[in-house]
């Protein structure tokens, strides 16, 4: 009977774990829609206020789960001790079922952390240098999540009024990685409008476009790029 129980609630636990880590899927298929939304954003395919408003609900909806999911995985962590301390205890001797029960509690592995969702926490307490930091930390830990980029730009065009540094990053991040076509395109989408818009520098902007043209021909991107040289009076 002991037996029966002790695998019935194995099951149970192996059961958490599995839907535990199919959560880790959800978070990334919300990075994947809030980057889909701002491509969106900047490729002129949605009302801004719109789609802004609906990035901040993703990236609500994104760091809701992140800590839901961290607050399981430690207390699915705790069960387990738990559960295998009682067997343990049954099975063995008191002291190995001690130390056993002490080496996971004080695992430094128990809690993975998140990069993202620590810099947009920074972001919104204000504390957009650390905020900043932190994205650098998630780059870092993801270098063909061009997320972490994006936000720091923004950071600086809009929280720090500086679009020249948010165009310094742009181009260090175009430069130091090999991206795929479309997170090169949105990258040089984000570009070309800060020069446009906050350098009023609409030849530079122009010269981007006609990089995206010539670099993505027969493309979606080539084609927007190109919508956007006719708003402009430029084709």
């Amino acid at each position: 009977m002991k037996w029966i129980i002790s695998l019935l609630l194995a099951a149970l636990l192996l059961g958490s774990w599995v839907f535990y880590y199919s959560s880790g899927s959800a978070v990334n298929d919300f990075d994947r829609q809030i980057a889909a939304a701002q491509e969106q954003r900047d490729n002129g395919e949605d009302a801004y206020d719109d789609i802004d408003a609906r990035i901040e609900e993703l990236q609500g909806q994104r760091d809701g789960l992140a800590g839901d999911r961290t607050f399981k995985g430690i207390l699915l962590t705790i069960m387990s001790a738990g559960f295998l301390g009682v067997l343990f205890v049954a099975l063995v001797l008191p002291a190995i079922a001690h130390k056993l029960t002490h080496a996971i509690y004080d695992s430094g592995e128990m809690v993975e952390r998140d990069p993202m969702h620590d810099a947009h926490s920074l972001l919104a307490q204000g504390n957009y240098t650390g905020a900043i930091e932190a994205f650098k930390e998630a780059a870092k830990t993801d270098p063909l999540n061009r997320l972490p980029w994006v936000e720091i730009a923004k950071i600086q065009r809009l929280q720090l009024k500086d679009p020249d540094t948010a165009i310094t990053t742009l181009r260090a991040a175009l430069e130091g990685q090999e991206w795929q076509m479309s997170d090169a395109a949105f990258l040089l989408f984000r570009l070309a409008e800060l020069y446009d818009e906050d350098r009023t520098d609409r030849s530079t902007a122009a010269a981007i476009m006609m990089q995206i043209m010539e670099e993505f021909p027969e493309t979606r991107h080539s084609a927007n790029a190109r919508h956007k040289m006719h708003e402009w009076g430029l084709m």
